[in-house]
């Protein structure tokens, strides 16, 4: 009985991850962008209206974020946090998003919140992932760059 059992939990377990390979590689990746997209659309959107006293004086007081303004610095990342999920989530210029977000995590960890490091490395993860492998199929850049690519090969 023993024998049956452990042979129906080795079977059951085999189908188990063999359903989990069949799920596209796109599905985890896009839940990725989207995840990380969340945090800076809402964070965005705590910035809004664009240029408000409140959001430049957190920038002058609390985030004192160097070699710029604080008054410019509260505008380009109200915009960078508003526009740049949206292209994650879409999956168009993803790279270039993922890239733009990472700096702006960079800059969060070694200037803002030092001690927030783990809460910035789930943020970097994902966005490392889609820098250096791309945002997969379930985005509009893939058949942007399908296209690249064989015009290239012509």
């Amino acid at each position: 009985m023993m024998v049956t059992i452990g042979r129906t939990l080795m079977t059951g377990g085999r189908g188990l991850l063999g359903a989990l390979e069949r799920v596209p590689p796109a599905l985890p990746v896009f839940v990725l962008r989207c995840g990380v997209a969340l945090v800076f659309w809402r964070s965005g959107l705590t910035k809004l209206p664009l240029g408000n006293d409140m959001t430049v004086f957190l920038f002058e007081s609390e985030y004192q974020v160097p070699l710029l303004p604080a008054a410019l610095a509260a505008y380009l990342t109200t915009l960078i946090e508003l526009i740049a999920p949206w292209m994650l989530v879409l999956g168009l210029g993803t790279r270039l998003a993922a890239v733009i977000l990472l700096a702006e995590t960079l800059v969060i960890q070694v200037f803002v919140y030092p001690q927030h490091y783990p809460e910035h490395l789930l943020w970097a993860g994902p966005l490392l992932h889609v820098m250096l492998r791309g945002p997969d199929r379930w985005s509009l850049d893939y058949p942007i760059r399908r296209q690249s690519d064989r015009a290239a090969k012509r």
